[in-house]
């Protein structure tokens, strides 16, 4: 499935006044590719994901998912297609606290009503979390959680995965370790990526760079 905008704008008010954020922005992602999109903070990184992922609805143009005209699709209808197209991944990994790692990586299953037991200890195994799946957040490192965030991204293999400054909070070393996990898993299933990220080091080695300037995105 790809995934396309064209010329999307998004504005907010602020008193009397107009705050335009994204001002025409262009993306084409093909299958199975892997890009980054890169800005410093207050650029309009995370507005941009949040439109491609349906979460926010632009102020003028087109999104698509696949066939899915995005702009023009309800709330509850994008919610069902996000459980079974889109993964998500995010800053802060948005775990359920009173779930188990198990539980927590399978929750697109139990949204979905269909929990397939042996596709959560593949995913992972697949992260190396094997051995905390009765584990509760909180007993877990903060580049663990993020693996369990991305093993929860992968589980329903989704067409497509957003991420949000996945490796943001991490050290160094975490943050790689994460990022490149993600890429790995993305591409042994298939699965595009958009890596939305302020560190140019970390997606350094990818073909396909964007970076958001005054509103446009424009190729690196």
């Amino acid at each position: 499935m790809t995934l396309v905008c064209r010329e999307i704008y998004r504005s907010f008010k602020s008193g009397n006044e107009t705050i335009e954020i994204l001002k025409g922005v262009n993306l084409e992602l093909d299958k199975a590719e892997v890009i980054a999109i890169l800005g410093p903070s207050g650029s309009g990184k995370t507005t941009l994901l949040n439109l491609l992922a349906g979460l926010d609805e632009v102020t003028k143009g087109e999104v698509y998912w696949g066939d899915t005209a995005v702009h023009k699709t309800s709330n509850n209808d994008l919610a069902r297609l996000r459980l079974s197209e889109l993964g998500l991944v995010f800053q802060n990994h948005y775990l359920l606290e009173d779930l188990t790692v198990f539980e927590n990586v399978n929750l697109t299953g139990r949204l979905q009503g269909k929990i397939n037991k042996q596709r959560t200890m593949e995913v992972l195994q697949a992260v190396g979390l094997e051995n905390r799946k009765n584990y509760l957040p909180k007993k877990l490192s903060g580049g663990e959680r993020q693996r369990v965030a991305v093993a929860r991204a992968i589980y329903a293999k989704p067409k497509i995965i957003l991420a949000d400054e996945p490796t943001g909070s991490l050290d160094r070393q975490s943050a790689k370790a994460v990022y490149e996990l993600l890429v790995e898993l993305a591409r042994q299933e298939g699965s595009s990526v958009i890596m939305v990220t302020h560190d140019e080091a970390l997606v350094k080695d990818l073909d396909k760079r964007y970076r958001l300037i005054d509103g446009k995105l424009i190729m690196d």
